[in-house]
């Protein structure tokens, strides 16, 4: 593609046509005069006034099928809307100001997304579903609001080969109009697909879960981390596009369902494991206490077997899963 012609579809001409209230009223100050300019040639030619009868009823005629197609050349925006406009093909420029506007009457609204809109409304008609969850219009404005993009949970197999389900929304608006209507050929289909692209691929690099205490990324740990770099990878692929991507979401992260009771029998046996070192490590200190008073306090004096009998049985007091019966020995202790 040549340089001029690239620059038709990447660069905006933002246009500020005039008011369309001027206009409005020429044209119906024009459709008036043809009516009496009808009436008065028809009085003329009672009057036997046969050539200027004729020629001013030619004239109001044709006056009377030309103004309507002013009416072609009004356009109206509302706040946060755009109007791509060509002219026999060509690019001829783009409205951002909200406002009443006349321009070219030969200009034609471009906005291919709106074809989209009319099949997802002939779908609904029909009782079908298209995937597409926004507000269906056949306008050919383009929207410059804040739009979201709920992207449906989706099967992935993490950076294990783990089989998950996750989702996320985008948060989106139009930059550039003109990128938007030339550059592809439905902005919001293909939002959406590099928008799955971006979340399969980004997924794969990262485990769901890390072990406790590891410094690597995981899709659980770091989800905001990863949201972001799954923002910045979305933005590069849709810029060509004139899409800003304002925020990622993710909005559901779980083990799919063929192996979600196995990775919860794992984080059982992981969170009784961390229980068990803790209780241990607890009684070992207790234990070690009590004898440490025993020998200060000189209440009794132990041997080397007696101690480790003692050690086993104080051992055995702190870390059981039941209570204790405690035996009353009332003899010797040897």
């Amino acid at each position: 593609m040549s340089e001029g012609k690239d620059r038709v579809f990447k660069e905006e001409k933002i246009i500020h046509p005039s008011s369309g209230f001027g206009m409005l009223f020429l044209t119906i100050l024009l459709i008036l005069a043809s009516i009496g300019g009808i009436v008065a040639a028809a009085f003329m030619l009672e009057g036997d006034i046969i050539v200027l009868g004729t020629i001013l009823m030619i004239i109001s005629i044709i006056v009377m099928c030309l103004s309507p197609i002013l009416f072609a050349g009004l356009k109206v925006l509302h706040p946060n809307e755009a109007l791509v406009l060509t002219l026999f093909g060509k690019y001829y420029g783009t409205i951002e100001d909200n406002g009443f506007y006349f321009v070219n009457p030969f200009c034609t609204a471009v906005n291919p997304a709106s074809s989209m809109a009319a099949i997802s409304v002939a779908a609904a008609a029909a009782g079908k579903s298209t995937g597409n969850t926004g507000t269906s219009t056949l306008s050919k404005k383009v929207s410059l609001k804040a739009m979201t993009l709920n992207n449906e949970q989706q099967k992935v197999n993490d950076e294990m080969g783990n089989p998950i389900i996750i989702g996320a929304i985008v948060i989106w608006k139009v930059e550039s109009a003109t990128k938007a209507v030339f550059n592809v050929q439905n902005y919001k289909t293909f939002l959406s697909i590099q928008c799955d692209s971006i979340i399969r691929n980004v997924a794969r690099r990262y485990p769901y879960d890390t072990n406790e205490g590891g410094d690597e990324k995981s899709l659980r740990g770091s989800s905001q981390e990863v949201a972001d770099i799954m923002k910045q990878e979305l933005q590069e692929k849709v810029i060509d596009a004139g899409l800003k991507i304002v925020e990622v979401k993710i909005t559901h992260l779980s083990y799919a369902p063929e192996i979600a009771s196995a990775m919860l029998q794992r984080q059982q046996a992981a969170a009784i494991i961390d229980a068990r070192q803790k209780i241990v490590e607890g009684a070992v200190g207790m234990v070690e206490m009590a004898l440490s008073k025993l020998n200060e306090n000189d209440i009794v004096q132990l041997d080397e077997e007696r101690k480790a009998a003692m050690v086993s049985n104080l051992l055995v007091v702190l870390c059981g899963n039941k209570d204790a019966q405690p035996i009353v020995n009332s003899g010797s202790l040897y």
